[in-house]
């Protein structure tokens, strides 16, 4: 099969803030084509792709900190699809059918970073749907793309498309698995249990973690997780407004101490000492200050979720206690493990994450049910998948 130059193709583009503009709705018309694979890149059609919280700070925003969208981008990084189409003389190990998951950063290869294992580091990875470098590299969240063969990995036969979608939430969970060093009888606290927070629990559970408690502010999140054996307990927070520096250290110690004094810790030898391990799945700052008291002496937090540019940490609480304290920023070599994983079945009913999906056609809908936590059903929100 060859794909037709500028072959017309529906994309799901954001050109700021609230601007999200599909080809296929009348009245915001967003034409893009696709043109014949470059050097080394073979075509894939996507199947699914899961949305995660750059995609909707780009939506609400037209940023995602301080990457701002300078030129019309498309959205999308989770995802998975089959390839349609190799063009001749290129080396690799796809044909045209193959199932695949699509790795979006695309590094240098060259750089100390990259040539020591650390490609996630790479000061000239360009990376799809993220506004960082210029020009842009359009996402996922339309019907073809061409990408590096390189970066796109065979699904397992018990891999579906959506489950595959998840390698990349799961390649962030794995990477910061990798740098806690976890092992097979460690105790492990999850701060948030959206899709990350909860692949964390799943995956810490299948390392051989003996307590995996999840801690949200949303009760029906906690009680999907006890519900399909990922969490051993649950805590719910008291929801409030949004705080910041001492406030939020305030509310931090406070959390604390209520998780201390819940079942989920008390009913467990010495865990109001605190967890060996805590991946902090939020980015929310009492959360990330929270994350260090609830360690125990010598043990590790790892930040997962993305939490703003400057904030205020009890380094004292960690300096004292020898807590470590561990930045977790994508990924590198991870997904052929983390396809294996989501094709053996050690991490529970995962696909379950996937609780909406929506066609291209719909994305706008599927990102007002990510801000409102709820579809127009009222089902809880865990992971939205758009796609075919």
């Amino acid at each position: 099969m060859t794909v037709a130059a500028s072959e017309t193709l529906t994309h799901v583009v954001c050109h700021g803030a609230r601007d999200l503009r599909v080809s296929a709705l009348l009245g915001k018309q967003e034409k893009r084509s696709l043109n014949a694979p470059k050097a080394g890149e073979v075509t894939v059609a996507v199947h699914s792709t899961g949305l995660c919280g750059s995609d909707v700070h780009y939506y609400n925003h037209g940023a995602n900190g301080d990457f701002k969208i300078i030129d019309p981008l498309v959205l999308g990084h989770e995802a998975s699809g089959t390839v349609t189409d190799i063009p001749e003389g290129i080396e690799t190990h796809l044909k045209v059918g193959d199932r695949v998951a699509i790795e979006c950063g695309h590094m240098c290869g060259s750089c100390k970073y990259c040539k020591t294992g650390r490609y996630n580091l790479c000061k000239n990875m360009r990376f799809c749907s993220s506004a960082k470098t210029h020009p842009h590299l359009d996402g996922t969240l339309r019907e073809k793309m061409n990408h590096p063969a390189s970066l796109l990995f065979k699904l397992p036969d018990g891999c579906s498309f959506e489950a595959a979608a998840l390698a990349e939430p799961l390649s962030v969970v794995l990477h910061a698995i990798r740098r806690s060093k976890l092992e097979a009888g460690e105790r492990v606290l999850i701060l948030g249990a959206g899709a990350v927070g909860l692949l964390a629990a799943s995956l810490a559970k299948a390392q051989g973690a003996t307590s995996t408690v999840v801690v949200d502010i949303e009760a029906p999140r906690l009680d999907f997780a006890k519900e399909n054996g990922w969490a051993t307990g649950t805590h719910c927070l008291p929801k409030g407004p949004r705080v910041s520096g001492a406030e939020a250290l305030d509310a931090a110690k406070q959390n604390w101490a209520g998780l201390q004094k819940d079942e989920c810790v008390t009913s467990v030898e010495d865990l109001a000492e605190g967890f060996d391990a805590v991946f902090e799945c939020t980015g929310v700052e009492s959360c990330m200050q929270m994350a260090v008291f609830a360690a125990r002496p010598g043990g590790r937090v790892l930040y997962v979720g993305m939490g703003t540019s400057a904030m205020l940490l009890p380094t004292g609480a960690s300096l004292l206690r020898e807590v470590d304290l561990m930045g977790v920023f994508r990924y590198s070599n991870t997904y052929p493990a983390a396809l294996a994983l989501l094709g053996s079945g050690q991490l529970g009913p995962v696909e379950k994450m996937v609780t909406q999906r929506y066609s291209l056609e719909k994305a706008e809908e599927a990102f007002q049910a990510i801000q409102k936590g709820k579809d127009t059903k009222g089902n809880v929100v865990i992971k939205v998948m758009v796609g075919v």
